[in-house]
């Protein structure tokens, strides 16, 4: 293809250079013959040019048909592959959308695996709560194993559900075999903490154990151990249930409450079994809550009687006659009553000779003592019961670390301390509360009776001094003198004071 192209360049630049030749040489048309020599030099490789021409374009056409069927056959087979190419781009947005199809029906049984995985996890953990204590022992193994799965990562999507629907294959042959009740081996813990191997027996509801050595009693839940507490039952229904569980037949009282009565009657606790449970510091404590009782009853029944005594007529009696200046009458009044603030001050009034105040601070100091009688006590035994209180915990929980140290088998042992520890605690701070309520009100009511003979005392100081210095004032020749003597009565126990008066005048 080049070289023709090449020859037909030579062949246009060879019939160029003739015609300006031929163009030269017209003017000279006269030269000589060499000139038309050249000319017709000129012209055969004109003509010769031209066949060369002709020949190019003989191989031009001859070389462009094969061309042409080769570009026609290459855009045949850009045709095959751009039909191609739409097939495929067709078989490509097919095959996303069944993908996306494809990843839908994948979300959505993943979600359906998830949504039965919760409900078999939430059967195992209602499962669980539903099983007896004794089963559990039975039972135990396949209700973690379910529970764990959906936490085990190590484990299949398939092992996991496998693991959760052998429980339920678990929880339906165990429906079964509970139709008419079931017997299975296990363990159980006595009232002492000992470890007993026999054998259970599943009745509705309730759970019965017999140990090997012919003891039985009703399983029941304990804190802190996967072994049932045992615990007997009193009377003839002890050798019943030891001989329903051994044979399989016998006679159980009914219970309609599907096991809750019968469980209250083996739980069932008393004020005797809270204290012997509370161990030997439960004595002391019994002894200062007893004290305490009979202080506090004493103490109520003096304020009762006192309140009863008072009187306020004989109160205004007194301070009449210490008024008209006539403290005979006003003893005499005082021994009459039984209140005991008109009482104090006719004893102080009484024995007045050295000094009132003192006589009336004496006086008081009697009466309130009455009032305080036991208080100290009643302080003791509030201040006391939770030391004895502490006392026990620290013994309890010494027992308790002494069963930790030794064998571990023995888990009631452990509670048991725990228990003697806690029941001390509560007991002695709760007669230490009990107690101070009617410490405080005794207390109170000692306060009030305080504030009111100070209050009365010290009114009959003034109305006593308040009589000598006018019995005093009046030796001087002064008013008040004429007013004691009108009003005093001709009793002995007024001369002192009109006596001592004069002497101060003199």
């Amino acid at each position: 293809m080049n070289t023709s192209i090449h020859a037909i360049a030579v062949a246009f630049g060879l019939a160029f250079a003739g015609s300006a030749v031929a163009q030269d040489a017209a003017p000279e048309a006269a030269r000589p013959d060499p000139i038309s020599s050249v000319a017709r030099s000129a012209e055969e490789r004109l003509a010769k040019s031209i066949a060369d021409l002709n020949l190019v374009r003989e191989q031009v056409a001859a070389e462009k048909l094969p061309m042409s069927q080769q570009i026609s056959a290459l855009e045949e087979q850009l045709t095959e592959l751009r039909k191609e190419n739409d097939r495929v781009t067709r078989l490509v947005d097919a095959g996303a959308l069944e993908m996306a199809q494809i990843r839908q029906g994948i979300k959505a049984r993943q979600d359906e695996l998830t949504y039965v995985g919760n409900l078999l996890d939430e059967f195992a953990r209602n499962f669980e709560t539903r099983v007896n204590v004794g089963e559990a022992q039975v039972l135990g193994s396949a209700i973690a194993s379910a529970k764990d799965a959906p936490e085990n990562k190590t484990l299949s999507a398939s092992e996991r559900l496998a693991l959760q629907t052998g429980l339920v294959n678990t929880a339906i042959t165990r429906l079964n075999d509970a139709i008419g009740g079931m017997k299975f081996k296990g363990t159980g813990v006595d009232m002492t903490g000992t470890v007993a191997e026999g054998e259970f027996a599943m009745i509705g509801p309730v759970a019965l154990f017999r140990a090997a050595n012919g003891t039985a009693g009703v399983a029941v839940a304990q804190q802190g151990s996967e072994r049932p507490l045992i615990r007997p039952l009193e009377g003839e229904m002890q050798g019943m249930l030891a001989s329903l569980v051994a044979t399989g037949e016998g006679t159980l009282p009914l219970d309609p409450s599907r096991g809750a009565a019968l469980k209250a009657l083996v739980q069932k606790t008393n004020l005797v079994h809270i204290f012997i449970k509370g161990g030997p510091i439960m004595w002391p404590i019994l002894l200062a809550s007893l004290v305490a009782f009979a202080v506090v009853i004493e103490r109520v029944l003096f304020l009762l009687n006192e309140g009863r005594k008072r009187s306020r007529k004989a109160m205004n009696r007194f301070f009449g006659e210490v008024e008209k200046g006539n403290l005979a009458a006003a003893i005499a009044v005082s021994k009459q009553t039984k209140d005991c603030v008109v009482t104090t001050l006719g004893y102080a009034l009484e024995h007045r000779d050295q000094s009132l105040t003192e006589a009336l601070t004496y006086a008081q100091n009697r009466a309130l003592k009455r009032y305080r009688r036991g208080l100290a006590v009643l302080d003791t035994v509030i201040t006391l019961a939770p030391l004895l209180g502490l006392l026990g915990t620290v013994a309890g929980m010494m027992g308790s670390f002494a069963v930790i140290g030794g064998d571990l088998s023995s888990p009631g042992a452990i509670t048991g301390g725990i228990a003697e520890a806690l029941i001390a605690t509560a007991a002695g701070l709760g007669i230490a509360i009990t107690c101070l309520l009617p410490f405080n009100y005794l207390n109170a009511k000692i306060e009030a009776i305080e504030a009111e003979l100070a209050t009365a005392s010290a009114h009959l100081k003034l109305l006593v001094e308040g009589d000598s210095n006018s019995a005093h004032r009046g030796g001087h020749g002064s008013h008040p003198v004429s007013h004691t003597v009108s009003h005093g009565a001709p009793h002995s126990a007024a001369q002192p004071v009109s006596a001592a008066a004069a002497a101060g005048g003199t």
